[in-house]
């Protein structure tokens, strides 16, 4: 890997996936980590648990369960490590959320809201139902389809900054989008069968 001495300068030049594993062997490089990521990822906390000292402890929760899972990590090139931590901390918030707003419902686009099931009434008014119900169905799905259906729909990104940040066409996202919505369809169908 690399030294521990390598300058700030040079850190800060590292790809994400480099860096993060890197830091498994030398953890105070797991600070530019944080530093590349802190605000980021509290806003987007921020916009799942709708409080500030909420979305705090959602984002030292992810960096905690990022640096002990990094072993699981694979690098499929630049934005995997991105994708990655995303997710992690998608999951880490909504279950916040669940945790903290039992009763409470997540404000889910009208686009995902038809391609969910139907719960019936009293369950809907809940949300927890359709945050358990989301986080396992984007579980079982490729990770590629997961993170653009979680991208454009859970965090409201267009398809043309999806497009941007993973350096593809917005043919290519909208492709995306549409199969992994009909995965999400296939999932759904198996799982209220079972």
């Amino acid at each position: 890997m690399f030294s521990s001495r390598l300058s700030e300068d040079e850190l800060r030049r590292l790809p994400d996936e480099e860096l993060f594993t890197s830091s498994l062997e030398h953890p105070s490089f797991f600070t530019h980590i944080l530093k590349r990521y802190q605000s980021a990822f509290l806003r987007r906390a921020h916009t799942i648990v709708k409080d500030g000292d909420a979305a705090e402890d959602v984002v030292q929760e992810t960096f905690v369960k990022i640096y002990r899972r990094g072993v699981t990590f694979t690098s499929n090139g630049d934005g995997s490590f991105r994708a990655w931590a995303y997710k992690v901390l998608t999951n880490t918030a909504l279950s916040q959320y669940q945790k903290e707003k039992g009763r409470g419902t997540i404000a889910l686009s009208p686009e995902l809201s038809e391609i969910l099931p139907d719960f019936g009434e009293e369950e809907a008014r809940g949300g927890r139902e359709n945050r358990n119900y989301i986080a396992s169905v984007l579980g079982r799905m490729p990770e590629n389809l997961a993170h653009v259906l979680s991208e454009f729909f859970l965090k409201g990104k267009s398809q043309e900054e999806i497009a941007q940040n993973e350096n593809l066409s917005v043919g290519a996202v909208k492709v995306r989008i549409y199969r992994a919505k009909e995965m999400f369809r296939e999932i759904s169908k198996l799982e209220v069968g079972s």
